[in-house]
């Protein structure tokens, strides 16, 4: 873990810098392997499957059986618990769905929006080495509530080429119509094409490594819609005197067991918390299962110290984190300093781990610098606004001088006459 100590503000880009992946292959071989897709559709989504995951396959969908079988696997317990997260997930995002908005003018016309669902979208469920039916969840209530008329699901399958039955499971409960056992760079290009099998969708979401990541962004240039930029996961956490550093050491290990190339950060006016907060990575880091992967990330990780929280926070939006956590005191005083962040998590007892799973809040969220930028995965990512417009006769002459003055001005008479023709044939 590299300590950095009241940094020069000319420095923050520099020590902010993400890991660097190398990628100087993968825009080739996405291209390759979507070039075979175009060409010979199952057969290589099976061919690439088998040289990439080592799994044959005999059927790319999932089938009724499938979908039975992992009804009967799936605890009890696991079942009550995907459930309540299913509650508190749906009821915040149903809270966003668009209404019907409409100006209506005294001149005669009237504009109103209204949201439609996108059609087909393809969801994008990593199963490496977690099976992350929790993402099943976010993506899969946002698509239904919307109105996603298709939802497709790919995800890749185990060594014995089946799929967790949670996922499965997951996947009946929240409405996916199709799912589909594919992973990787062949999942993406599939949902971009289509197959014989799978459709091809208009907007694919979800997380994944950094192939499925260059596969989408590839993927958007083939006029398929992608839900964001995204990379590997990433937490900072800003904390003061009232931490709890056995907390924040929970934090920042829940984010470093996702991956190696996951990073952490701890910025802290306090130079004392840092030992503390060393002293107990240490004693959890050995009850973890995913200890070597989280040590990896570690390696990936800073603890700075500033001057004062003013400066934390300042350090915070430079950032841009995919998940913020304040562990200070006051922090809803804080709360509209928070300009560039995924997702942020306030005070010592709301950790990353409830967003991720149960709490409402969507964890499909921007990573790399991203939340500059973007939002998180919400209601929105799954709906287009349409416009509508309605002008009367009396609203048309209202309108005429406005328009047909603008027009003539930018040179565009077509639009003027198409204005002029109706008002004359109203004389």
């Amino acid at each position: 873990m590299e300590k950095i100590l009241n940094p020069k503000r000319e420095m923050w880009s520099e020590i902010l810098a993400r890991p660097q992946i190398k990628n100087d292959d993968l825009v080739k071989i996405c291209k390759d392997v979507f070039a075979d897709i175009i060409k010979d559709g199952d057969k290589a989504v099976v061919k690439y499957t088998s040289s990439f995951d080592q799994v044959d396959i005999d059927h790319i969908q999932v089938t009724e059986t499938e979908f039975e079988d992992a009804e009967q696997q799936v605890s009890i317990e696991l079942k009550f618990a995907i459930r309540e997260a299913y509650k508190n997930i749906s009821t915040f995002h149903s809270l966003q769905k668009a209404e019907k908005i409409e100006f209506i003018s005294p001149d005669g016309f009237r504009c109103w929006q209204e949201a439609r669902g996108i059609e087909k979208v393809g969801l994008y469920i990593p199963g490496g080495s977690a099976p992350l039916f929790s993402t099943v969840l976010m993506l899969a209530i946002p698509a239904s509530l919307s109105g996603c008329q298709e939802i497709i699901l790919c995800t890749p399958p185990n060594k014995s080429g089946q799929i967790n039955p949670a996922i499965l499971w997951t996947a009946r409960l929240c409405g996916v119509t199709q799912v589909y056992k594919v992973g990787g760079i062949q999942a993406i290009g599939a949902l971009t094409f289509g197959t014989e099998s799978i459709p091809r969708v208009y907007k694919i979401f979800g997380p994944g490594n950094q192939y499925v990541t260059a596969a989408k962004q590839l993927a958007n240039q083939y006029g398929v819609a992608i839900d964001m930029p995204a990379g590997p996961s990433e937490v900072m956490v800003v904390a003061d005197h009232s931490s709890c550093p056995a907390f924040i050491a929970a934090d920042l290990l829940s984010q470093a067991e996702h991956g190696p190339d996951s990073q952490v950060v701890l910025v802290t006016p306090e130079i004392d918390l840092l030992e503390k907060v060393e002293k107990e990575l240490q004693e959890q880091l050995a009850a973890l299962p995913r200890e070597s992967i989280a040590i990896k990330a570690l390696e990936n990780s800073k603890f700075i110290v500033l001057n004062d929280l003013d400066e934390c926070m300042q350090l915070a939006n430079e950032y841009g984190a995919e998940h913020l956590i304040l562990c200070i005191e006051n922090y809803n005083e804080r709360v509209p300093e928070v300009i560039n962040a995924g997702s942020v998590f306030l005070g010592n007892y709301s950790p990353e781990s409830a967003g991720d799973y149960a709490s409402g809040t969507n964890h499909t969220l921007p990573t790399n610098g991203f939340a500059k930028a973007y939002s998180g995965v919400n209601m929105d990512a799954f709906c287009k606004k349409i416009t509508f417009q309605e002008i009367s006769e009396e609203g048309l002459k209202s309108l005429a001088p406005t328009i047909e003055i603008m027009a003539e001005n930018e040179q565009l008479i077509a639009h003027k006459r198409a204005v002029e023709i109706r008002v004359q044939n109203l004389k």
